[in-house]
């Protein structure tokens, strides 16, 4: 009974939303559940005919599954969205997820790095090697414009304007922004592309990637993190750390510099500026900590 309407919310999100086919395939998951608890009730209700009480008795079988709040926020979400997508489609008169309510989620803070940190990781590198060299790019760039590592890997040599110190970033639902580069990570990027890129036997179809393998293939995110990995272990550092821990730093280091918030949201590319709010938690952190350690009156 459902089936059509997955098929053409699938293509809503593919066409219309723009989303990353993990994502797609995540919010297909999330209507597949709300479909296996219908079954499992005995249930044969087509979308127009699910009301809030049926959704509310969801929630909690899920819920009682054992999943975590940030598991069922995530799923409400999913089917928050379809129901948006089927008043679109006129498939629905009325949203039933209007007054769903989601479990309240405390915002964690991400761990942060200091610049000396990411000053640590980046000397474990060894640029005697190829590979060397491209891994600190990788750094310089993820550090210095604060991208996300999808956004890294599909870095293009088209989108690069050294010249005038910006690159150009495609992000999530395909949006692009431009984002400023530094000095350093300029200097990294040229010895990179200049250097070492050219030597390798690139293959068809990605001749315009920044960053490749030695057999010329594009990186891929798990091969970022697991260099990233090996750097951090080699460096000493007991913090739990990944690609978008050099994002987050990014942001936090230029909050904690009196950077001003919408342009942090514009660098980062949030859609919402309560996302990049976060960072202002982080620095009230950073100035509580730098208050208790160096004010001899405080806590007295």
């Amino acid at each position: 009974m459902w089936e059509p309407y997955k098929k053409g919310f699938k293509a809503y999100l593919q066409l219309e939303r723009s989303l990353a086919e993990n994502s797609v395939e995540a919010y297909l998951a999330d209507l597949d559940k709300l479909t296996a608890y219908l079954a499992v009730q005995g249930q044969a209700k087509s979308p127009d005919a699910v009301v809030l009480e049926d959704l509310q008795v969801f929630v909690r079988w899920v819920a009682e599954l054992g999943m975590t709040q940030s598991s069922q926020a995530r799923i409400i979400s999913g089917i928050r969205t379809f129901y948006r997508y089927c008043q679109l489609e006129e498939i629905t008169n009325n949203d039933p997820t209007l007054l769903l309510e989601a479990p309240k989620l405390q915002r964690k803070l991400p761990d942060v790095l200091s610049f000396a940190e990411i000053e640590a990781i980046m000397d474990q590198i060894d640029r005697s090697t190829p590979e060397g060299e491209r891994n600190r790019a990788i750094l310089e760039v993820l550090y210095g414009c604060g991208l996300r590592v999808s956004e890294l890997v599909e870095l293009k040599l088209s989108h690069l304007h050294l010249d005038v110190g910006f690159i150009r970033v495609i992000g999530k639902g395909n949006k692009e922004r431009l984002v400023p580069i530094g000095d350093s990570a300029i200097k990294h990027l040229d010895i990179y592309c200049n250097s070492i890129r050219r030597m390798v036997p690139i293959q068809k179809g990605e001749e315009d990637l920044v960053f490749l393998n030695r057999r010329g293939k594009r990186l891929t995110r798990v091969m970022i993190f697991l260099i990233l990995k090996d750097l951090v272990a080699k460096a000493g550092i007991n913090k739990n750390i990944s690609p978008h821990t050099f994002r987050h730093s990014f942001a936090t280091h230029l909050v904690e510099g009196g950077a001003d918030l919408r342009a942090v949201q514009m660098m980062l590319g949030h859609e919402s500026i309560t996302t990049t709010e976060i960072y202002t938690h982080l620095d009230r952190e950073f100035l509580r900590s730098t208050l208790q350690a160096f004010h001899p009156g405080y806590g007295k």
